[in-house]
C-alpha cells in the first residue's frame, strides 16, 4: 500500500470536497459529493452522537444511494447545514426523483463547538449558507487543519481540525478518509510533541518525529479543553466524525462493515476515545468504480487500510492546524515549531 497522489480521500476517482468557514464564528461546514450518487452507511460508537438522516443508511433501509454527506461544527445547529447542501443539490437537479419531486438525500453529522471562543450570538442559523458555500467549493483538492468543519475543533490538549489521508492497494482499488478531529481525547501523548499515530505515519507526514519513547502512557489524563472551558457541559462537547470510502464496488451492507472496522483508526490516533461525551462517528461509502474479483476477500485489506488512513488523517489534522485570534488553545506547530 502506498498513499496517493494527493494524500487526500479525493484520490478516490470521482469525489469531491468543499469547505466553507466562518473565522468570526469559529466553525464551519465542508460536504463530500461526487459525480454520482454513492452507496454509504453509518457506524456510531459515541455516547453523544449529533446526525441527520443516518437511520436511512443502515443496510436494511430502501434508499441505495445518496448525494452528499455532510460535517459540521455548530452542534445541532450545525445539522441545518444539510439542508443548505440540499437546496444547492436541488438547484443542480440532482436527487431521488419521485415524478416531477426532486430529493437530494444528504445524511450529516456534527461537533460541538459552541464554547470554542468564536461569537455565536447570531439571529439567524449560518449553517445553511455555510452547508450550500461548501458544496459550491466541492474539489478534488481541499484545505486542512483549520478548514471547513474543523475550523473550531478542539482536542484535548491542542487545536483539532480537518484531516484526510489515501492508500492505494496493491489490487489498484484506492481508499481514503476525511475527519474532523475534537475528541474529549487526546492525538498527542504527554508533552504534545508525539502523535499517537506515529507508528501508521507515511514520508513524515505529520512531523515524522515518530513514536514516544516513553512506556506506561495513557494512564493520566489531562484537558486543556475542559479546563478553558470551565463548565461542566465540556464533558458533552466533544465528537471525532468521519467518512472512509473506496472505489471498490461494495454493497451498503459492506460500507457498513468498512465503517465499523474504521473506528479503530479513531482508537489507535486519539486516547481516549468513544467516550459516553463524544458523538464518535465513521461514514462509510464506496463509488462503485472499480469492480472486485469474486473470492478476493479484498473487504478485509479495505477495512485494514480504512482504519490506517484514519489514523493518519486525524494526525493530520491537528499538525495542520493553525493559529487564529481568539483560540482557547495552542496549535500543535506553535509547540513544536
Amino acid at each position: 500500500m502506498h498513499p496517493g497522489p494527493k494524500n487526500l480521500i479525493t484520490d478516490i476517482a470521482g469525489l469531491k470536497v468543499g469547505n466553507a468557514a466562518d473565522a468570526t464564528l469559529k466553525s464551519g461546514t465542508t460536504v463530500l459529493t461526487a459525480d454520482a450518487p454513492f452507496t454509504a452507511s453509518v457506524h456510531v460508537m459515541g455516547g453523544g452522537p449529533g446526525t441527520r438522516e443516518t437511520d436511512l443508511l443502515a443496510p436494511d433501509k430502501s434508499v441505495a444511494q445518496v448525494d452528499a454527506l455532510v460535517l459540521s461544527g455548530g452542534s445541532a445547529y450545525g445539522l441545518d447545514a444539510c439542508g443548505g447542501v440540499m437546496a444547492g443539490l436541488r438547484a443542480q437537479g440532482r436527487g431521488f426523483r419521485i415524478g416531477p419531486a426532486v430529493i437530494p438525500l444528504v445524511p450529516g453529522a456534527i461537533i460541538f463547538d459552541l464554547l470554542n471562543g468564536g461569537a455565536k450570538d447570531w439571529d439567524a442559523t449560518p449553517y445553511p449558507d455555510l452547508g450550500r458555500a461548501a458544496l459550491e467549493a466541492a474539489r478534488p483538492d481541499f484545505g486542512l487543519g483549520t478548514a471547513g468543519a474543523g475550523t473550531g475543533a478542539l482536542t484535548a490538549m491542542v487545536k483539532g481540525g480537518l484531516g484526510s489521508a489515501s492508500l492505494v492497494l496493491d489490487s489498484g482499488h484506492t481508499v481514503g478518509a476525511l475527519v474532523v478531529s475534537n475528541p474529549m481525547g487526546a492525538v498527542t501523548t504527554p508533552g504534545d510533541r508525539h502523535f499517537w499515530a506515529a507508528p501508521f505515519e507515511i514520508d513524515g507526514e505529520f512531523g515524522g518525529l515518530g513514536p514516544d519513547p516513553a512506556s506506561g502512557l495513557g494512564r493520566v489524563l489531562d484537558s486543556r479543553k475542559m479546563r478553558a472551558f470551565r463548565t461542566g457541559a465540556s464533558e458533552r462537547a466533544n465528537t471525532t466524525i468521519a467518512i472512509v470510502g473506496t472505489d471498490a464496488d461494495l454493497t451498503k451492507a459492506e460500507c457498513q462493515r468498512l465503517s465499523i472496522a474504521a473506528h479503530d483508526g479513531i482508537g489507535r490516533a486519539t486516547v481516549p476515545a468513544h467516550a459516553p461525551g463524544d458523538g464518535d462517528l465513521v461514514f462509510g461509502l464506496s463509488t462503485g468504480a472499480r469492480p472486485v474479483a469474486p473470492g478476493a476477500r479484498l473487504l478485509d485489506q479495505i477495512c485494514h487500510a480504512a482504519a490506517l488512513c484514519l489514523a493518519r488523517a486525524i494526525a493530520r489534522a491537528i499538525y495542520h492546524a493553525r493559529p487564529e485570534p481568539g483560540d482557547l488553545l495552542p496549535c500543535w506547530s506553535e509547540l513544536n515549531g
